[in-house]
């Protein structure tokens, strides 16, 4: 059911690239940090003429030093209208009108739907791959994400993943998807969040913290204070790059190989 919903999704994406796929783009704008990513793996970096604001900023992407060699947008169709670009992406629909407007304006667009599964991911990096003219790219980076997944250790130890607040995922999400890739099996939780007497009574083989926006004071942030939470029950805690599992796409095969070698 889930490929079905998004192969339907892939489907619409293509149905708005207009023109013909043969002349590869020569100015890519990305309006959404998911799709700024992608760009940034696979395009020919003269291929890029926008991406938003959040990837320049590097709290939010690991990929922000290549992210601000680019002109940075505010993730409008409008902000981006006066470069001209032969091709948008975008991720999660932004509304008809927007395609409906960038179609009049005569610019080709590719809405990508959010990624369920690896397989999903690896659709994506495909799709994208193929509307820069540039699918031998998408290979290189399907075949890493096919490697991980050919090498995952056999069985996954407990772990919980933690982020700000109690929050957590997932047990069939993506994100847990992408832990067994590192030998971990994410606990199923009710509610996807975490209790600080579940940390206390039943902790984790191990603690999978993600260190997104750490450095920011906040409500969320002063729990993952708790000493619990820091990892001082009995659950071994491993800190994560948070960032990559923002859109867990293709940039967290190196976190994936990361935790690997610290779990061994």
């Amino acid at each position: 059911m889930r490929a079905f919903a998004f192969a339907s999704a892939v489907s619409l994406a293509l149905a708005s690239l207009a023109a013909p796929a043969a002349a590869a783009p020569r100015r890519v704008a990305s309006l959404n940090l998911c799709t700024d990513e992608l760009l940034l793996l696979l395009a020919d970096p003269r291929q890029i003429a926008s991406v938003t604001h959040l990837s320049h900023q590097p709290a939010e992407t690991a990929l922000w030093r290549q992210a601000r060699a680019h002109p940075r947008n505010d993730g409008s169709l409008l902000s981006v209208a006066g470069l001209r670009p032969d091709l948008v992406l975008t991720m999660g629909g932004g509304g008809r009108d927007r395609l409906r407007i960038a179609g009049r304006l005569g610019i080709r667009t590719l809405d990508l739907p959010f990624a369920q599964s690896l397989d999903d991911v690896e659709r994506s990096v495909a799709l994208v791959a193929e509307a820069l003219g540039r699918p031998e790219a998408g290979r290189r980076v399907t075949a890493r994400i096919a490697a991980l997944r050919q090498s995952a250790p056999p069985a996954g130890r407990d772990a919980i993943w933690l982020g700000g607040g109690g929050r957590t995922v997932s047990a069939t999400g993506l994100e847990a998807q992408w832990m067994v890739l590192a030998g971990l099996r994410q606990r199923a939780l009710p509610g996807d969040r975490v209790p600080l007497e579940t940390l206390l009574a039943r902790p984790p083989a191990v603690l999978l913290r993600s260190d997104y926006r750490a450095g920011q004071f906040s409500g969320n942030q002063r729990w993952l204070g708790h000493p619990l939470a820091r990892g001082a029950g009995k659950a071994r805690m491993l800190a994560t790059d948070g960032r990559r599992w923002t859109c867990m796409g293709p940039p967290m095969v190196d976190e994936i190989l990361r935790l690997r070698a610290e779990l061994r």
